[in-house]
């Protein structure tokens, strides 16, 4: 006889727990695959690369030291005798015959490298134009090299040992990529997993590298996860609104560059609490807007104090402009910018589109780089971002809750970045600078807004996933998404593969 009683409803638990399972192995061996990604070509790629990694090391050093620069410094000499014997000519020189380049320094013989090293109290002093970012990541760095240090690493093998941080900071990555997918979209796997398989493989060379940029996107993250829980939450813990305010801080000590992504984190913030207290919560909100907004201000206060005693500006900037050469231009100008046409603004979105995927490194003076995945990154991204944001409109969107209101913070969070590299790009007459230059007066440096790298790939996926869910074709967004993969991380490895050539890189040290 049938069985017509009404079922009971599953425990959701219960139904979600396989799939649970399911995704945390996925993820672990996205974060594996991400760390070793990151400790191979960080290996390969040999020492001092073309984005300013000399300077930054130099900072790492007397970090490391317990040294904070009051003012633009010069290259410390032990910087210099690092450079000297563990420098690579091949980022900025062709091999001007078929011997290649000489040997690296620390296998010449002993007399050699003494009248190498003897040679450095006659070489003119380098100014170090980053030595008034924040302290967050060289503090890190500093600990870490001392840690080095304690284990009885020396020379090359010390260099590689700092670059190596990168790989857990990555790792750590892709695992906050996860939770800010599954905190937005905890019924689509395809986003939830897809945002953090594109964190594992994305070719972005900053993270082989020493740079301060590398904690940019671990920051905000932190930050935007934390920032979706409160958003959604009728009544904020105090543990989250601290950790909501720490990591804002951090990312602005980080890099000044992040300012936007932290105003926009405390403008969230502000706005929710307004919306509160005038339906009649304001008790019940006060103090963990409070909470937020003072753990966020008081550590970037104490930098601000520091900056305004020691460099004699709030973000110490203004030393660094000087030393570039650049001006200010009159507001008047500013609408006489290329950017302002159709292909000044196509040249600065592909070009920021393209660095922001795959990095800046060159090889011999040429771009690691390719023109068809380039022209992929910056058509891709404006389309999928684009499809993203209108599926937010009132139109066209049923979504409610806390899945957009993330969306929302994401993508005016990876604007606002876009929008501050804009501005930058038509404030300044570059003067002589080689980059940006007067020629080509525009910011184009994808690390510098890698900070929004998560909320980023959450739209870009995102805006797939409802393209295809609206043209009836879901099966087709996993296809999708491993050619993407396979194309980022494929093409990587084909331009890249001229530095495990290199004789001066991590696999030869043992020369």
């Amino acid at each position: 006889m049938r069985d017509v009683r009404k079922a009971k409803p599953r425990d959701s638990s219960a139904v979600d727990s396989p799939s649970k399972f399911s995704d945390r192995a996925v993820v672990m061996a996205l974060c594996l695959v991400a760390a070793v990604r990151v400790f191979v070509f960080s290996a390969a790629f040999p020492f001092f690369n073309n984005v300013d990694e000399q300077y930054h090391f130099d900072l790492v050093l007397k970090y490391s030291h317990g040294h904070v620069p009051r003012t633009l410094e010069p290259l410390s000499l032990e910087t210099l005798r690092y450079l000297a014997l563990y420098g690579s000519p091949e980022y900025f020189n062709r091999p001007r015959n078929s011997l290649g380049f000489p040997p690296p320094g620390w296998t010449q013989p002993e007399p050699e490298r003494s009248a190498m090293l003897a040679k450095l109290a006659d070489r003119p002093p380098e100014t170090n134009t980053e030595s008034s970012h924040g302290p967050v990541y060289y503090t890190l760095a500093g600990w870490w090299m001392r840690a080095g240090r304690r284990f009885g690493l020396g020379g090359g093998y010390l260099l590689y040992w700092v670059r190596f941080l990168n790989v857990f900071l990555v790792a750590g990555l892709v695992w906050i990529a996860y939770a800010a997918a599954k905190q937005t979209f905890p019924a689509d796997r395809f986003v939830r997993l897809g945002v953090p398989t594109l964190v594992a493989i994305l070719p972005q060379d900053a993270f082989y590298s020493i740079q301060n940029d590398v904690l940019s996107p671990v920051f905000f993250g932190l930050a935007f996860l934390g920032l979706v829980r409160w958003l959604s939450s009728d009544k904020p813990g105090a543990l989250l609104s601290i950790a909501i305010g720490l990591a804002l801080a951090m990312l602005f000590l980080v890099k000044v560059s992040n300012l936007p992504l932290a105003a926009v984190g405390i403008l969230a913030v502000l706005l929710r609490g307004w919306q509160r207290a005038r339906g009649g919560r304001l008790r019940e909100t006060w103090l963990s807007v409070a909470l937020v907004l003072v753990c966020a201000g008081l550590p970037v206060s104490c930098w601000i104090s520091w900056n305004l005693h020691t460099f004699g500006d709030a973000t110490a900037s203004a030393a660094k402009i000087r030393a570039l050469g650049w001006t200010s231009k009159p507001a008047g100008e500013w609408l006489s910018h290329p950017i302002f046409t159709p292909g000044g603004f196509s040249y600065f979105w592909s070009e920021l589109m393209a660095r922001f995927w795959r990095g800046e490194f060159v090889w011999g003076l040429t771009p690691l780089a390719s023109p068809a995945m380039d022209a992929f990154y910056g058509i891709s991204s404006a389309v999928l971002i684009g499809v993203a944001v209108m599926s937010l409109l009132p139109r066209f969107s049923r979504a409610s809750g806390t899945g957009r209101e993330a969306l929302l913070l994401g993508a005016v969070s990876f604007l606002a970045a876009v929008g501050y590299l804009a501005v930058l790009s038509v404030w300044f007459d570059f003067g002589q600078c080689w980059y940006p230059s007067r020629a080509l007066p525009y910011f184009t440096s994808g690390r510098l807004i890698l900070g929004a790298l998560i909320p980023f790939l959450m739209l870009y996926l995102h805006g797939l996933d409802w393209a295809a869910r609206r043209l009836k074709c879901e099966g087709l967004r996993w296809w999708l998404l491993a050619g993407i993969a396979l194309s980022a991380g494929g093409s990587q490895i084909a331009l890249n593969q001229v530095a495990f050539f290199s004789a001066y890189n991590w696999f030869h040290l043992h020369a």
